[in-house]
């Protein structure tokens, strides 16, 4: 799979997330700035929750159920509940596009599944 068109830059605020689904998984687009978007795996890795819904700030992303935070390079948590990281997927803006490439993970960690 390559690259696919997502969203639009204008549904994604600066500062904020915008759940999308690529490929049956949930993704977390994160616009950091006029040009600037990240996209995660869209589940903490804490527990079933939408990262969506929590909160951006600088190059992060907080979960709003327990406060885990997840730099948006790497997907590492930054402190507890967490310890394990999420997902960080290639993504790019063209002109007004979001596109991301669901196949091409940025780092080595696994999809959050929880039972």
């Amino acid at each position: 799979m390559a690259f696919e068109k997502v969203a639009d830059l204008e549904q994604v605020p600066v500062g904020s997330a915008y759940q999308v689904e690529v490929g049956g998984e949930p993704l977390s687009l994160v616009r950091l700035d006029e040009v600037t978007v990240k996209a995660v795996h869209d589940v903490c890795s804490h527990e079933e929750w939408s990262l969506s819904e929590g909160w951006v700030e600088d190059n992060t992303i907080e979960c709003d159920l327990h406060g885990s935070v997840f730099d948006l390079d790497t997907g590492q948590p930054e402190g507890l509940p967490a310890v394990k990281p999420i997902p960080v997927y290639a993504c790019e803006v063209r002109d007004t596009e979001i596109w991301v490439d669901p196949e091409k993970q940025l780092n080595d960690a696994p999809v959050p599944r929880h039972l």
